[in-house]
């Protein structure tokens, strides 16, 4: 979320919307919590920043998770919002083999937040008009980790706000 308030002040944002996908196409058939738990903690990750909202575009729709139309179902909802996509830098990477990449383009400007001092490396290609790219703090966990940590009986506070901690040892999700 620090990366995001970042992001948001950079672009001066008015609103950042999480949205959690029901199955991301790149990630389709590995283990992962279900949709409506990673909705949940979405919530419970922006609970109290202003500004910030989980999404339920995408975990209300069935099937893979495209980034296209959901855009298009947001720009539909909100005629005349001017769309920022943030994304990683590690999926921007990826940005070309997404389902329509072009449309995307039309649909909103697109930020990649890169990693200070943390191996980020965008090709000079790579970005092109109406991408930005954003300097953000180097944040030295990543999910897969959170997940093994989970899984292993580790600790994940610290990394995560307690109310994410909290549930995910409720659910007893990533065991």
């Amino acid at each position: 979320v620090d990366e995001d308030i970042d992001a948001a002040e950079l672009l001066a944002l008015d609103a950042v919307r999480f949205v959690p996908a029901v199955i991301q196409p790149f990630k389709a058939g590995r283990a992962t919590a279900p949709a409506a738990d990673r909705l949940a903690m979405t919530e419970r990750l922006v609970a109290g920043v202003p500004g910030f909202s989980a999404d339920a575009t995408e975990t209300d729709r069935s099937g893979l998770s495209f980034t296209v139309e959901t855009l298009a179902a947001i720009a539909d909802s909100s005629p005349g919002a001017e769309l920022v996509l943030l994304l990683g830098a590690d999926a921007f990477r990826l940005f070309d083999q997404w389902r329509e990449p072009g449309r995307i383009r039309q649909l909103a400007s697109l930020a990649v937040l890169v990693r200070r001092g943390g191996g980020d490396v965008m090709p000079d290609a790579g970005a092109g008009a109406g991408v930005q790219l954003l300097q953000t703090r180097r944040v030295d966990i990543s999910s897969t980790e959170l997940r093994a940590r989970v899984a292993s009986g580790r600790t994940i506070r610290g990394f995560v706000p307690d109310a994410v901690a909290d549930y995910i040892a409720v659910r007893r999700l990533y065991r």
